[in-house]
């Protein structure tokens, strides 16, 4: 029987690897590191203790994920895992990886904007149409199938759409 010992920088990739696979119960497309809700993974005195911000305090899906990083931890080998909400500083739609904005857009959601748009500078936003490019758009709620998405039509081609928004 061969014993490999792993150092700390390796057990916390590895735990940081298997919390990243954990995917938003509400936007399947999207792990929560996609998402930017993985704060962090801190290896202390051989446990794990994982840090996630929620996208909004209120956010119902954070149960499952805190529970979802647990399972996803205790797979990899990491027992007693703990799981901390952390709500300072806020959760900002700035944390998102470009690659979950891709798949947030190949998904149909259109990405939120970046911090410096037209919106902060006008009043004014300008979303563009997920499936056809187009920004002939307009709001229709402020409120979408879940409470960080508000619903748009496309006046181009008449699709509804989610718009992921900015925090």
């Amino acid at each position: 029987m061969v014993i490999v010992l792993q150092s700390e920088a390796e057990l916390r990739q590895r735990a940081w690897d298997a919390a990243a696979s954990v995917v938003d119960p509400e936007i399947p497309v999207l792990t929560i590191a996609d998402l930017g809700v993985l704060r962090d993974v801190v290896l202390d005195n051989g446990k794990i203790e994982v840090a996630i911000t929620p996208t909004y305090s209120g956010c119902p899906a954070m149960n499952m994920i805190s529970l979802e990083i647990e399972i996803a931890l205790e797979r990899a080998g990491f027992r007693q895992a703990k799981v901390r909400t952390v709500l300072s500083p806020a959760w900002t739609t700035d944390w998102m990886s470009e690659e979950g904005r891709r798949k947030l857009q190949a998904y149909g959601i259109a990405p939120p904007q970046a911090t410096g748009s037209r919106r902060a500078l006008f009043g004014e936003q300008v979303v563009a149409c997920p499936q056809c490019g187009s920004a002939n758009t307009e709001l229709l709620s402020e409120f979408g199938s879940t409470s960080c998405k508000a619903l748009w039509r496309c006046k181009a081609c008449c699709e509804p759409f989610d718009y992921f928004k900015c925090h």
